[in-house]
């Protein structure tokens, strides 16, 4: 394998895992991008004094640790405060926030077992629950809890010991767990019931069907609308909340369904006066075996080309 080849066989993992350090993909691109270049002109040092796939990550997170000395931690709407409660007073922006984004599945470049063991270290709340680590127990934990090196692989990259290593990681794994990212306290449900779950969620957006969709949503379900810094807790609310933003009447909506960060996903497209449909927010739900726990609705139109799908979808004839 050409050096060329060897690049291109490792890129996705490195998006994947400079997504994980960032939060953003955006961001991640652009750090694979200055891996990549930084790789290109210091090939004539390397010499092949390590593997490729250990010289790329060791860049890789020297390019991720120095952008987070540069800018603010990713975050998502709960982490800014106490939720809403009506939905007619939402803040429309939060100037201070840089906000967690979603990541495509399809860049994984659909190799199915990737997706399987990269699934759980994707999840939003897993990446969301990353963001508040140092940037170096970050890459610490990363490494070795999802990329599976051992101890003295992550010191010779970082360039401490093996001691330091793992003192980062025990505190990395100890305000993980007080931060506690696991969703499915309630299980996920099994393959059957988790396609039902959608397609009912699905069609009771497409219909405005409130009644449905209180049926589908758990008790103490969650909703965040990023970059609205306004989020609400609890069915009730969401309801409320759903009610007052959703046009009423059948056909006012499509939901195309796609996948991120190793969950279901849909793209929320609204009709416009013209009859055409418009990119609205890509949801990505939480599904447990009681319901939908907790939805993390992107308004953002400049997401959907990322997965592949078009702003703009002409009306059903």
């Amino acid at each position: 394998m050409n050096l060329e080849d060897e690049f291109a066989h490792h890129r996705s993992r490195l998006v994947a895992y400079c997504y994980r350090m960032l939060g953003s993909l955006h961001d991640a691109e652009d750090a694979v991008q200055e891996t990549y270049l930084r790789a290109w002109r210091g090939f004539a040092e390397f010499e092949g004094r390590s593997l490729v796939r250990t010289w790329l990550y060791q860049i890789a997170t020297r390019v991720c640790l120095n952008a987070l000395r540069h800018s603010s931690r990713r975050l998502v709407p709960s982490a800014l405060g106490a939720p809403g409660t009506d939905p007619d007073d939402l803040e429309p922006r939060a100037p201070e926030a840089t906000w967690l984004e979603p990541f495509p599945d399809h860049l994984l470049n659909a190799d199915p077992a990737q997706v399987v063991q990269t699934r759980q270290s994707l999840r939003l709340a897993m990446v969301a629950a990353l963001q508040y680590l140092p940037p170096r127990q970050r890459a610490v934990l990363i490494l070795r809890d999802v990329l599976a090196w051992r101890a003295a692989e992550v010191a010779d990259l970082l360039g401490t010991t093996t001691a330091a290593v793992n003192s980062a990681l025990q505190r990395a794994r100890a305000e993980l767990a007080r931060l506690d990212p696991a969703e499915d306290q309630f299980g996920e449900p099994d393959e059957p019931a988790r396609r039902a779950l959608l397609d009912q969620y699905a069609q009771a957006f497409e219909r405005t069907d409130l009644a449905a969709l209180e049926g589908l949503l758990t008790q103490d379900t969650r909703w965040e609308m990023p970059p609205i810094p306004t989020w609400f807790d609890g069915r009730e609310d969401v309801l409320r909340l759903l009610a007052a933003k959703l046009r009423p009447g059948e056909g006012q909506r499509r939901m195309v369904a796609t996948s991120a960060n190793g969950q279901p996903a849909f793209a929320m497209y609204t009709r416009g006066r013209s009859g055409a449909f418009h990119a609205h927010a890509l949801q990505v739900p939480t599904l447990t075996k009681a319901g939908v726990s907790a939805v993390l609705a992107f308004h953002r139109a400049d997401l959907f080309p990322l997965f592949g799908l078009p702003t703009d979808m002409p009306s059903r004839s």
